[in-house]
C-alpha cells in the first residue's frame, strides 16, 4: 500500500462487502452523534451553576464563575497545540460505573491565582500544598457532575485517587486519541477571563451520551403512551366512525336516540352531605396525630469561613471567631429552617435560649 494500490486481497474484500483495515472509519467509535453530544452538553450545562457555587466557597471573598463549556472531540496535537509551554493538570479518573480518564488542564497562572484564593494568601507558589489544595477543590467540582450523571443515568460512579502536577504540555498523560475537551470560561472577580480544559476519554463520554440519549427516548415514548388513550377516548378518533362497518350504506344516517334505540338511563350522582362542624373537626383530628411527632430544634450561635490552610493547621486550643457579635440574639432553627430568634442563657448545669423574638414566614 505504499504507492497509493490496492492489492488483490484488499480488492477481493471490498468485493465482498468488507474493509480493508486502511479504510476503516471511526465513525462507529470516535465520533460522536449530534444527539450525544447536545445530551452530553445539555447534562453539563445543568451543573454549571453548583460547580460555580462551589468553586466560590473555596476561593473565599472572590465571586467565581463557571461558564458554560464548548465541547470538541480533538487529537492531541491540535489540544497541546493550544496550551502555554508549561501547565498544571490535575488528573481524577473515573473508577466505576463509566471507567476512563478523566482531568482537568490550566494554565500555570490560572493554577497560581485559584491556589492563592484557596490557601487565603497573595503570593504563592505552585508546591505540593498548593497543588493539593487544588486537587481537593476539582475534586469538589468533579462530584457535581458524577452526582448528576448518576442521577439521570442510574449508575453510580466513583473517582479513583487524584493527583496533580506542573508540568510541560508534551508531558501530560492524555487519554487515548481522538478525546473529548470540554474548554470552560472561567471569570474570576476583578480578574482577567480564563479558561479551564476539562479532559475526558472519548469512550466514556460515548457511554453516558449514548445512555442519556437512551433515557431521554424511552421517556418520551412513556409520554406518548400516556397520552394514547386520550387520543383514542369514546367519540373521537376511528372508533368514532362505526358507520360502513354496522352494515349502514354512506348515504345513510345511523338511527338518531328515539328512533331505533333505547336512550341510555341517565342518572345523577349522589354525594353525602357534610356540615362544617363535621369538617372542622376532621381537620383537628388530623393535625392531632402530628402533635407527639418530634422535630429536629437548633441553635446556631454563628458561622464563619476559612481557607483549607487554616483549616487543616487547627488542633487543640485554637480559637475560632465566628460572624456573630457578642450579646447578639443567637438563631433558633428548626429541620435548619429558622423559626425565631433568642438569648443564650444558663440552667442549672446546662445551656438553653430564651425565646425574644419569633420570625414571620415573610423572613
Amino acid at each position: 500500500m505504499s504507492d497509493g494500490s490496492l492489492s488483490q486481497d484488499e480488492i477481493d474484500a471490498l468485493l465482498q462487502g468488507g474493509v480493508s483495515p486502511d479504510f476503516s472509519s471511526d465513525m462507529d467509535s470516535s465520533e460522536l452523534s449530534e444527539d450525544e453530544k447536545k445530551a452530553f452538553l445539555d447534562l453539563i450545562r445543568s451543573t454549571s451553576g453548583a460547580q460555580s457555587s462551589n468553586l466560590s466557597g473555596l476561593t473565599g471573598e472572590k465571586q467565581v464563575r463557571i461558564g458554560v463549556p464548548k465541547l470538541d472531540v480533538v487529537s492531541t496535537d491540535e489540544f497541546t497545540g493550544s496550551l502555554t509551554e508549561e501547565v498544571v493538570y490535575v488528573n481524577i479518573p473515573f473508577s466505576e460505573g463509566f471507567s476512563g480518564s478523566h482531568m482537568y488542564v490550566l494554565s500555570t497562572e490560572l493554577a497560581t491565582k485559584l491556589a492563592g484564593l484557596i490557601v487565603g494568601q497573595e503570593q504563592v507558589e505552585l508546591d505540593d500544598m498548593t497543588l493539593e489544595a487544588l486537587k481537593e477543590s476539582f475534586s469538589t467540582i468533579t462530584g457535581v457532575i458524577l452526582t448528576a450523571i448518576g442521577d439521570r443515568t442510574g449508575k453510580t460512579i466513583m473517582p479513583s485517587t487524584g493527583e496533580s502536577e506542573r508540568t510541560s504540555k508534551d508531558s501530560i498523560p492524555l487519554p487515548p486519541e481522538p478525546f473529548v475537551k470540554l474548554t470552560y470560561p472561567l471569570n474570576i472577580e476583578g480578574e482577567t477571563p480564563e479558561q479551564i480544559h476539562e479532559i475526558l476519554e472519548l469512550s466514556i463520554v460515548k457511554e453516558i451520551a449514548s445512555n442519556l440519549v437512551q433515557t431521554t427516548g424511552q421517556a418520551r415514548q412513556q409520554s406518548k403512551g400516556t397520552q394514547q388513550p386520550a387520543a383514542g377516548a369514546p367519540g373521537m378518533g376511528p372508533q368514532s366512525q362505526p358507520t360502513q362497518q354496522q352494515g349502514f350504506s354512506p348515504q345513510q344516517s345511523p338511527p338518531l336516540f328515539g328512533q331505533g334505540q333505547a336512550p341510555p338511563n341517565v342518572q345523577s350522582v349522589q354525594f353525602p352531605q357534610f356540615n362544617q362542624q363535621q369538617q372542622i373537626s376532621a381537620e383537628q383530628g388530623n393535625i392531632s396525630l402530628l402533635m407527639d411527632v418530634f422535630m429536629e430544634l437548633t441553635v446556631e450561635l454563628g458561622r464563619t469561613k476559612k481557607p483549607i490552610r487554616e483549616i487543616l493547621g487547627m488542633g487543640e486550643g485554637t480559637i475560632i471567631e465566628l460572624d456573630k457579635l457578642a450579646g447578639e440574639p443567637v438563631d433558633i432553627l428548626v429541620n435548619h429552617k429558622l423559626i425565631a430568634k433568642g438569648e443564650v442563657v444558663v440552667i442549672d448545669e446546662n445551656f438553653g435560649v430564651r425565646v425574644t423574638e419569633i420570625v414571620s414566614p415573610m423572613e
